[in-house]
């Protein structure tokens, strides 16, 4: 039986590979609308204490682009 990632969970996992302040403490994926992620985590310290920063990155590069602005329609479609 395989595994089938529901949509909008992930999982994160330590980083056994992390050398320096740069690298995330944990990394994992997760699923969102149907996009894939990868996810990075750092925890971190404030006044309020300790926090975690999260950042996601599309598995799919053509997932991260942004889409193109279309042109506005000419004034013949306004309806007064």
């Amino acid at each position: 039986m395989s595994y089938e990632q529901k949509d909008l969970t992930g999982a994160l996992f330590k980083n056994d590979k992390r050398e320096t302040d740069k690298h995330p403490h944990a990394t994992g994926s997760c699923l969102i609308n149907g996009v894939e992620f990868w996810v990075a985590a750092w925890t971190k310290e404030g006044k309020s204490g300790k926090w975690q920063s999260l950042s996601f990155t599309p598995k799919d590069k053509k997932a991260a682009r942004k889409p193109e602005r279309q042109p506005a329609k000419a004034s013949e479609d306004i309806p007064f």
